[in-house]
């Protein structure tokens, strides 16, 4: 595929295409204003086109399900073994940047699907955001799982577990609860078992990717192209602040439970650097929607926004709770109040007929 990719891209200008397809796009809004543009597609242009969305899906497969659990497994027999030699330091480098790319690349295929009718051009900035965004969410979350594992070895496989089980069966969930038909044209040649056996190789490249980090695309198995194209801002708030939470779990357990092995390290400042790495995670991924994103004019409502009302909501619960245990104290003080006041009324009847007997027998 490569080379054929190469022949194609190096032979594109020297030979004149027979046939060209025409490609409609709406130019990004300006003003309140958007113009659909028209754009010549040659055979070998759709080719390489073709070809680089592939490279993009397998890179984000090779990055999740190959480097990921390679840079995992480094780092454990680093911290094991107490040594960091060049050469695996270099792989765990290079094992990084490999996530982080495909962490990249699935972010701009998200994007492109999405908004396939827009002419989507991502700038620098935008790159940027999402490189440094990445980085510190899929470094913290493996230094995480790392130092916990170490620590706690049985339990890691059931913290791993839960998380892989429930973003696998997340996706079928909301497809049953939709009720929708089974996807039937994705490959016209597939049976109805081998669609079956595509979409759960779907959903266990999303559960693992969400192992990780935030999988820009949301599998929606009743859409006909299998990604959601609605910005959920309410999904993703949830995500950061349940993996936050966990995290802060995981580090507490593991400061905790830790041995003499980590003596010569200092253990609450290494706490507080991965929740703070975590923490400009979330930072870099607010700027990168919130001004670098390059549809940000066709949202509806910014992720900011979305914030403030999901904190809205979580005071309005914590207000009503507190409503709730105070209207329960006073619910429950009145049989005390009524003693007392049936006590002050008996004193003051007592004194009224001692003041009425002294005032007869003085008449």
């Amino acid at each position: 595929r490569c080379v054929e990719a190469l022949y194609i891209y190096f032979r594109a200008e020297r030979v004149e295409d027979p046939y060209v397809s025409i490609t409609k796009k709406w130019q990004m809004p300006k003003d309140g204003r958007s113009e659909e543009v028209e754009k010549e597609v040659g055979q070998a242009e759709g080719k390489l086109c073709t070809h680089r969305s592939a490279f993009s899906r397998a890179s984000v497969i090779q990055a999740f399900l190959g480097s990921a659990p390679q840079l995992t497994l480094q780092l454990y027999i680093c911290v094991l073994q107490q040594e960091v030699t060049v050469a695996r330091s270099i792989f765990m480098v290079v094992s990084l940047l490999s996530i982080v790319y495909g962490a990249l690349r699935c972010n701009i295929l998200a994007i492109k699907i999405k908004y396939d009718d827009y002419d989507v051009r991502v700038k620098p900035a935008a790159y940027l955001c999402i490189f440094m965004w990445r980085s510190f969410e899929i470094a913290t979350r493996v230094a995480v799982l790392v130092l916990f594992g170490s620590v706690v070895r049985i339990w890691v496989f059931l913290i791993v577990l839960l998380n892989f089980l429930a973003f696998f069966f997340y996706p079928w969930i909301v497809f049953w609860l939709s009720r929708s038909p089974f996807p039937e044209n994705i490959e016209k040649e597939l049976s109805r078992l081998g669609t079956t056996v595509v979409l759960c190789l779907l959903t266990f490249l999303y559960a693992g990717i969400n192992m990780f980090c935030w999988s820009a695309a949301q599998v929606e198995l009743s859409d006909p192209d299998l990604i959601s194209k609605s910005q959920n801002w309410y999904c993703m708030t949830v995500y950061y602040i349940v993996r936050l939470m966990e995290n802060a779990f995981l580090l507490l357990m593991w400061y905790v439970y830790r041995t003499d092995f980590y003596l010569y390290v200092c253990a609450p400042m290494l706490f507080l650097q991965l929740l703070i790495g975590y923490c400009m995670a979330v930072f870099f991924m607010l700027v990168f929607y919130q001004f670098c994103h390059p549809c940000k004019k066709l949202f509806s409502s910014s992720i900011t926004e979305a914030l403030l009302s999901c904190f809205n909501i979580l005071y309005f619960i914590c207000q009503r709770h507190k409503s709730t245990l105070l209207k329960s104290k006073v619910a429950m003080k009145p049989p005390e109040n009524t003693d007392e006041a049936r006590g002050s009324s008996k004193t003051i009847d007592s004194q009224n007929r001692s003041t009425h007997q002294s005032v007869s027998s003085n008449a």
